[in-house]
């Protein structure tokens, strides 16, 4: 990150090696070094940008693209949403939208609490300092957990029928990036062992494009080692993929999410069953792999 002319920093985001994206932050709202990471937030031409170590993690105009990618397949899969953990996606909007379509109660757990606070007070999405506080405090549905995701997996007696693991891109080029061991098979697990009968569990797997999918095949590989069903959502108006993951065997679970778009509480508008099929096809490099 640099300061350029006329009061523009420039955020060079890197994709894959010798391939940076360099983002124009017209007005940094926040910034700062939590205990884990560089943090800025500020406005971009995609709206108020959220960045964790110059990578983007979210924006105001495509926010909502990603999160029902992200969320929406697992809640179709899952037999029921009533309990829901959430590990990382600081901005809390996974947090909303599991609310929505009907969880009673969402543990949500990130480990960087004053990233979660800046998010609140400066991200015109996801949680308000109001609602965060609420959560904070266990007053309401959202409860709010400052601990590590490993941490708190090996602590819970609940059992949740959905966990989202939302977190930033893998970074095997950085062995100190404390979040790579939520990536791995163990990890998965680790989760897996508190769903409930039929439960499901979703995670960012990275990004399907050639030269940065690197974290997508390992994903497809660790997914398929611990569930039995294994559903991968490609948004087609974003980068990213995502993988759900069923305790069950699962019979053309595809089908099965598109049957249930229509009474599921919470109603999408970035996608529908039409994307839903497209998106469950892995890339050719993801499917070819032995």
């Amino acid at each position: 990150m640099h300061r350029g002319g006329a009061g523009v920093t420039a955020v060079r985001e890197p994709l894959s090696a010798g391939l940076h994206r360099v983002w124009d932050v017209t007005e940094p709202l926040w910034s700062g070094r939590t205990e884990y990471q560089d943090v800025l937030i500020g406005r971009t031409a995609h709206g108020v940008t959220l960045f964790c170590d110059d990578e983007r993690q979210s924006a105001e105009t495509s926010q909502l693209v990603y999160h029902e990618a992200l969320l929406v397949p697992a809640l179709l899969l899952a037999p029921a949403v009533e309990q829901v953990l959430v590990i990382g996606s600081s901005e809390g909007v996974a947090s909303e939208i599991a609310v929505a379509a009907g969880a009673r109660r969402v543990d949500h757990v990130d480990i960087d609490t004053e990233c979660v606070r800046a998010c609140a007070r400066w991200l015109p999405y996801g949680y308000t300092p109001e609602a965060l506080h609420a959560a904070e405090n266990g007053d309401g549905p959202v409860r709010v957990h400052y601990a590590d995701g490993w941490s708190f997996l090996a602590e819970t007696d609940r059992r949740y029928d959905v966990v989202v693991i939302d977190l930033p891109d893998e970074r095997p080029d950085d062995p100190a990036a404390q979040h790579n061991r939520l990536y791995g098979v163990e990890f998965l697990r680790r989760a897996a062992g508190v769903l409930s009968d039929g439960g499901v569990l979703v995670g960012q797997a990275g990004c399907a494009t050639l030269w940065r999918n690197d974290t997508l095949l390992r994903s497809a590989e660790r997914f398929g080692a611990v569930f039995p069903t294994v559903v991968h959502y490609g948004s087609d108006e974003h980068e990213w993929s995502f993988l759900t993951g069923s305790r069950r065997a699962v019979p053309e679970p595809v089908l099965r999410m598109t049957d249930r778009l229509a009474t599921l509480p919470y109603r999408p508008a970035t996608l529908d069953a039409e994307a839903l099929r497209r998106g469950a096809v892995l890339p050719h490099s993801a499917r070819g792999r032995p």
